[in-house]
Parts: structure tokens; sequence; C-alpha cells
């Protein structure tokens, strides 16, 4: 029986992205045994995984002390294949018959999830993100957006306010796009979001019409998130996370990019679909930051990009699939 160690990230965004690496070795090693070792941020993204043993959240310790928790719950076991994501050393000194390791792939100016198929000799064919859920999951889901009208979901929040489109387009473009003449005419709208987000959030709830909204802004399980995400019909948020989850759902993703890069972060599409973009505004990454910027203290930096532009870009998407 094959055993695989699958280090990835503290951050939900770069742990899916990293999802079609681990997908992939699924499909090298057969009926293999899995441990994956993540922040416990992303850790309930992983609960569905075929042949999973265990998950080790790591949170982050002072002197990179967390990575001796590591290598002391993993050192007793012979590996397969170690996948170390983070460039720990301590990964090194364990035992395994194979060791994959991002290393400089993470410093090329590729998108992450090209630099990760790098790593197994694919990255003009690189993995896509992968969502596993378990059968609660899609039944919690089934509760959560019942059958009914088509689902618009929107994440209106992200890790850091300049990534954040304002909560007023965001309504804007929900009514717009759930209007008779929208691409979902009469739709219903899911705002999503963890509650530690609910002050981003709730400006959009408390805007929309609530016989049309779905309130997901809580402690919702992530592999129950990703089953909501699969029954919503387009998707259109910040550069986050839940954004990278929605694409990796396969459904129409649209992701509103300002100070960060899209040719590096924006949403990935399954292969052979075209059903991710990114839109900005008139602004290039590298113009979009002010000449006193603080990134403690500087508010949104997605002024420059208009609810006209993400509704057209929305249309553009949607004319494209339909």
């Amino acid at each position: 029986m094959s055993r695989i160690l699958f280090i990835t990230s503290n951050r939900l965004g770069d742990a899916v992205l990293s999802t079609g690496l681990l997908a992939h070795l699924l499909g090298q090693y057969p009926g293999a045994k899995v441990t994956v070792v993540c922040g416990p941020v992303p850790a309930g993204l992983f609960v569905g995984v075929p042949g999973l043993e265990r998950v080790i959240e790591l949170p982050k310790r002072k002197h990179s002390l967390h990575w001796w928790d590591m290598w002391r719950a993993c050192i007793g076991t012979c590996w397969d294949v170690v996948v170390d994501l983070r460039n720990a050393p301590l990964s090194y000194a364990l035992l395994a018959k194979r060791q994959i390791h991002l290393g400089k792939a993470n410093k090329r100016f590729v998108h992450r999830v090209t630099a990760m198929g790098s790593l197994v000799g694919l990255s003009t064919n690189p993995p896509a993100p992968t969502l596993w859920t378990l059968p609660e999951n899609d039944q919690a889901a089934v509760q959560l957006i019942p059958d009914g009208a088509p689902v618009l979901a929107m994440g209106p929040t992200a890790n850091w306010i300049g990534k954040t489109w304002q909560a007023s387009r965001f309504v804007d473009l929900a009514l717009r796009l759930t209007a008779p003449d929208g691409i979902l005419p009469g739709g219903r709208i899911a705002v999503m979001a963890h509650s530690s987000e609910l002050h981003m959030a709730q400006p959009v709830l408390d805007a929309l019409p609530p016989e049309r909204t779905l309130n997901l802004v809580g402690e919702i399980p992530l592999a129950t998130v990703a089953a909501c995400l699969r029954r919503a019909a387009f998707y259109v948020g910040n550069d986050s996370g839940l954004m990278h989850m929605a694409a990796a759902a396969d459904i129409p993703t649209l992701g509103l990019f300002g100070p960060s890069r899209e040719e590096h972060y924006g949403p990935w599409a399954h292969a052979g679909s075209d059903k991710a973009h990114a839109v900005r505004g008139d602004k290039r990454y590298e113009d979009v930051f002010p000449v006193d910027y603080d990134y403690r203290n500087t508010p949104s930096l997605m002024g420059d990009l208009s609810v006209d532009r993400v509704e057209q870009a929305a249309r553009s998407l949607w004319s494209h699939l339909t």
C-alpha cells in the first residue's frame, strides 16, 4: 500500500491551487493512503480526499517550531512520496522513496498552478484544482441551497481590504445580473463568506432583496461550501480562496483583480474548459498602488473597476458558455 505525504499551504487560496497536484498523484498511486499537512484554515478542504488517513493542522509557531511538530508526526512512516510545497528543510529528513519540493518553481513568474505542474513534468498541461466532498456535505448543500431559481454566488470578502471591491458595487452587479434582462433573470443571490468576514459581507446582505438572498455567511465546513458552489450557476468575487474554490467546482467564475496579479493567481478552469476569467480596471497591477502606499492602512484599491466593466465581463463569459 502506497503512502503520500502532502504538505501544502496555510492559506486557503494556495491550498486550493495545490489540489490538482494531489489529484494527479492519486492517479499515479492508485489506492494510496494520504496524509495532508496544512494550516488550520484550509484543513477542511481535504476531508473528502480518497484514501485520506489524516489531516495534520500545523499552526505557525515562533522560531519555526511547527516544522518540528510536523517531523515528529511523520518520522515514523516510510513514505512512497513526500510533496512539500512549503520548502521546509525538515521534510528532507523524512524517509521517502520520492521527494517533490516546490523549490525555485515558486519564484517563477508563472501561474501558481503551472509552477506546481512543473514539479511532475506537466508545466504545459498542469492538473487543474480539484474539490472533494462527502455525501454529508452534498446533503447539507441541498439544505442551504434548495432547488429553485438559478443561483448567483458572490464572494464580497478577501483576506485584505485592498483586494475588496466596494459592497455597493456588488449589490448593483447582483441586481443587474438577476434582472429580467440579466444572465440569470429572477435568480437567487448567495452571499458567501466566513463568519470572521461578516463585517465585509453584511452591507451586501442588507442591501439585497431578502426574498431572493441566501445568507451563506458563517462557520460552514469548507467541503460543504464546495458542494454549495457546485449548485450555483455563476460565481463572481474578489481574488480569494473562495474564488479559487468556485473555479475548482467547475462553475463559471469571474474573479475581480486590482492589487494582485491575475497572471499568477487568476481563477483556473478545468482542462478543456473556459469557465474561469479575471477582470480588472484600467490600471495595471504596477499602477494600482498609491505613492504613500501602506499595506496595513490602505483602503480598497479596486476603485477603478466599474460595475459596467464587470457586468460586461460576466455577460461575455456567460454568452461564451451558453
